[in-house]
């Protein structure tokens, strides 16, 4: 066999190399597509570019330690891939940030006789209850509210012949001037009528049925809306569904604005029986409460004074106690009621401190 044809399968070899070169393309380091080192950072300027994670890396890979101070790192630039180019969603901080003493305050109360005693207990123990709730949070910011189980404005008795109320004192020159908000289920009162009630318009600024930071005198305000009188129904599962209901909280509705979505809401209410007359049940009512905080049962307190040994028949504990978890159940025979919204102040803090604004 001759020389050049023992050679042809070396030949052939080369061949092969040459063909698989071709096909697999230019070295990388080579190319004008080639992908570039890692850039480092341009010489320091006093100031710290802002990072995305809480290590980067440099152009040896070591990891640059994070500032404590300011949460930011300090060194080389990162380039580490966004959650968001990954197809992975930003959720953000997913901690409470707290209420920041930004809370809405809503005070249901019966307007049965023999509530005398519990209205001016709640009276004197609002400012004790506003002033610590005060020193819990620096930027208190409130909204309150007093809604009555009765969706008739004063009496009926002294609407129909004014002349003859009995009550003394009953505002029958405002008889035609109450609003279709006076004599509805939930609206927040401004005007309290009847018998013992303060008979006046309270003075709510701004045009709204519940207080604000605005008005000038918080705790005489308080003292008129809350001495509701005696003349009237106790239906408070009905009222404060109704009170926090979007067709009176929308723009347009008798309670505008009260509810904010990043605010705590507390509900109070004070009664001497049992509520056995209201429309639904307390599954209802505490599903109408949680749906007006965005299915968020911790972000409501409630707080009840009442009989504290809470009768099978008693559908207002069933609400406070058993659907939402941060309650208070206070005694209505109590001769001052301040001790009972000590403990209700604890509550708001302890959901406060959780609370995750919708």
């Amino acid at each position: 066999m001759s020389a050049e044809r023992r050679r042809s399968p070396a030949r052939l070899a080369l061949a092969s190399l040459l063909l698989t070169a071709a096909c697999e393309g230019p070295d990388p380091a080579a190319s004008s597509f080639a992908v570039p080192p890692a850039m480092t950072a341009p010489a320091s300027t006093g100031e710290v570019p802002e990072l995305s994670t809480s290590t980067t890396s440099t152009t040896t890979g070591e990891p640059v330690p994070e500032d404590s101070s300011t949460g930011t790192t300090t060194g080389e630039v990162s380039t580490t891939t966004p959650l968001q180019d990954l197809g992975m969603p930003d959720l953000g901080d997913p901690h409470p940030v707290g209420c920041r003493g930004k809370i809405d305050f809503l005070f249901v109360i019966s307007r049965l006789g023999y509530m005398e005693n519990m209205q001016a207990r709640l009276i004197d123990a609002f400012p004790h209850f506003i002033a610590t709730i005060e020193s819990k949070f620096a930027d208190f910011d409130y909204h309150i509210m007093v809604v009555d189980g009765d969706e008739t404005w004063g009496s009926a008795a002294c609407n129909a012949a004014c002349q003859a109320c009995p009550y003394p004192g009953y505002p029958c020159d405002a008889v035609a001037e109450a609003s279709a908000c006076d004599a509805t289920m939930g609206a927040g009162t401004v005007f309290p009528a009847g018998d013992a009630a303060t008979n006046e318009s309270c003075g709510v600024v701004g045009g709204r049925r519940y207080l604000t930071r605005e008005q000038p005198d918080l705790q005489g305000t308080f003292a008129c809306l809350a001495q509701i009188g005696l003349s009237g129904d106790d239906e408070l599962g009905e009222a404060v569904t109704a009170a926090v209901s979007p067709a009176l909280n929308e723009p347009g509705g008798c309670n505008a604005g009260f509810l904010r979505d990043d605010a705590l809401l507390m509900v109070t209410f004070i009664s001497n029986t049992p509520d056995t007359d209201s429309e639904g049940t307390p599954k209802q009512w505490a599903d109408a409460i949680t749906g007006a905080k965005h299915g968020d049962p911790d972000s409501v307190v409630m707080f009840s004074i009442q009989k504290p040994d809470c009768n099978p028949w008693d559908t207002v504990c069933d609400l406070v106690k058993y659907y939402f978890p941060y309650w208070h159940i206070a005694d209505n025979d109590e001769t001052d009621y301040r001790p009972a919204f000590d403990v209700a102040t604890d509550r708001i803090s302890q959901a406060c401190s959780a609370f995750i604004p919708q």
